[in-house]
């Protein structure tokens, strides 16, 4: 085999590899994303990472105020660590941005060995791998993973543990938010249950529904982006949840701590937007009796999520995109800046790319918030999602009406997946809930389906033409635009780019009759 043959066959392998290795990170990446809770968290080690990592056994730690605490286990051993928070081998992993690996055997049989250590230790382990989780809201984590055997680094899939790391930071994050939430709802003396797999399925992923692999596509979108800074446009008809997607992205951001600002773009008055957005000084136009801090402003070390973007005026564009660029922005009225940590979320319903084809858009606006674009698919498309959302809607709609509805019959069901659903999401619950209203029985079996007025109408598959035919159809507009005049500086064969001789040649074996005088 030739040098350069022995090249080649190392580059293919390296691609194989690395082909390999992404399609790992990508299925880890979305099963983390279908997590709601320890045990679904449990599941995960259990049947996705355990098979990659080849571990025996493992622990997540957590550093909450000033306790370690073991979040998950493998075990299931969840006691608190000592209050004393000096423990050096979690201080070690959290100043490591690669994996320490930590042989056992050598550590020291005192107090200052960690009790965990010491536990795998007499069950047989011999190499520990630590890993700082990424840090999202200033969380302090720590994944170690243990091993019977003696492994190095060489025997280590590094790269896939690093790149799934922040999707274990976010799935953490996730559980502790749902705890939290949980908390608010129920009161202090209630015992809190834990909810049934249908009940989590009905909830969902931070309150979206579903289980279709669009929606789970979503979110892995969303895991990838919410971490960063980053502009995100999402896209999508009404009614598809975009304020929901929007609200999850800030849910797991570092800016969570604080509430997320809300401006809907078509809903305030064209004379108003600037006042709104950018907030003005006492005096500075009629009607300003009093100063006015800005919706930007008010996003401040946070999210401002920016609906129906497309609706916002031309004139007002150019402004937006001087305070996207500068990070700052200045009250009418006032020669003072103020600089902005902020994050912009930006939604609509329209086909951007269209409107400033058209004109209506800035360009430059476009690309400026369309650094990280998500696009929601119509209920239509992921019809295997209505279920779940019907029966979510139920209960929804079950506790508001005070009723105790079961859910639809088989047929009603049937046709409930096959509507299409123009409105998406929100009008398939208007129809629910008008459904229960009316119902006599603790079984729907009727529907009083809404038409759909005014709704533009999908457009009819393009009729597939040869090349034959549309370069004949071609030729014959540009021939009649020519009033059949063939020669010449106005001729067809001028606007065609072809010498005249080759155009009567090609339009004879179109089949293009002479029913054109060709005037030279």
């Amino acid at each position: 085999m030739s040098k350069n043959d022995s090249q080649n066959t190392e580059i293919i392998q390296r691609l194989q590899s690395m082909q390999k290795e992404l399609s790992i990170i990508s299925t880890l990446n979305k099963s983390l994303a279908t997590v709601l809770d320890e045990m679904d968290f449990q599941n995960v080690c259990t049947q996705n990472l355990k098979p990659e990592f080849a571990y025996d056994h493992f622990i997540l730690l957590r550093k909450s105020n000033l306790d370690i605490e073991i979040f998950l286990s493998s075990t299931d051993d969840k006691i608190n660590m000592s209050k004393n928070t000096s423990d050096v081998y979690f201080e070690k992993c959290l100043n490591s941005a690669e994996p320490l690996y930590i042989d056992l055997k050598e550590l020291p049989e005192n107090s200052s060995t960690p009790y965990y250590f010491s536990n795998a230790k007499k069950d047989g382990m011999r190499i520990a791998v630590g890993l700082c989780l990424p840090s999202i809201s200033n969380d302090q984590n720590v994944l170690y993973l243990f091993y019977k055997n003696y492994i190095t680094a060489d025997d280590f899939p590094e790269r896939i543990l690093l790149a799934v790391a922040t999707h274990i930071s976010i799935t953490i994050r996730n559980i502790l938010i749902g705890k939290q939430m949980q908390k608010r709802i129920q009161p202090d003396d209630e015992k809190i249950q834990e909810p049934s797999e249908d009940k989590k399925k009905q909830e969902g992923f931070q309150g979206i529904i579903g289980d279709s692999e669009e929606i789970k596509y979503i979110f892995e979108r969303i895991l990838q982006v919410a971490p960063s800074s980053t502009s995100v446009l999402i896209d999508g008809e009404t009614g598809t949840g975009k304020e929901l997607i929007a609200q999850a992205i800030h849910n797991f951001s570092s800016f969570s701590k604080k509430q997320m600002i809300k401006v809907n773009c078509a809903s305030i008055p064209p004379n108003l937007i600037e006042s709104e957005l950018f907030g003005h000084e006492k005096g500075s136009f009629t009607g300003a009796t009093e100063f006015r801090m800005g919706k930007f402003e008010q996003a401040q070390n946070s999210t401002i999520f920016l609906d129906e973007i497309g609706e916002l005026p031309l004139e007002l564009q150019g402004r937006l995109l001087r305070v996207l660029q500068e990070k700052d922005v200045q009250r009418i009225g006032s020669n003072n800046s103020v600089k902005l940590n902020i994050r912009v979320i930006a939604a609509t319903n329209r086909d951007l790319q269209e409107e400033v084809a058209k004109g209506n858009f800035r360009s430059d606006l476009y690309y400026r918030l369309n650094v990280f674009p998500i696009h929601l698919p119509a209920l239509r498309k992921r019809k295997s999602d209505i279920p779940l959302l019907v029966n979510y809607f139920l209960q929804k709609h079950n506790l508001k009406a005070n009723k105790k509805i079961k859910g639809f019959s088989q047929k009603m069901m049937k046709e409930l997946c096959e509507n299409p659903w123009f409105g998406n999401i929100r009008e398939l619950e208007n129809v629910i809930e008008r459904s229960m209203i009316t119902a006599q029985d603790e079984f729907i079996t009727e529907i009083d389906f809404p038409k759909s007025i005014g709704l533009k109408k999908s457009e009819p598959e393009p009729e597939i033409k040869t090349l034959h035919q549309m370069e004949k159809e071609y030729i014959l507009k540009v021939v009649e635009k020519c009033n059949g005049k063939i020669f010449g500086e106005y001729g067809a064969a001028r606007l065609l780019g072809l010498p005249p001789t080759t155009l009567i040649s090609k339009m004879h074996r179109l089949g293009i009759k002479k029913d054109y005088q060709f005037k030279k």
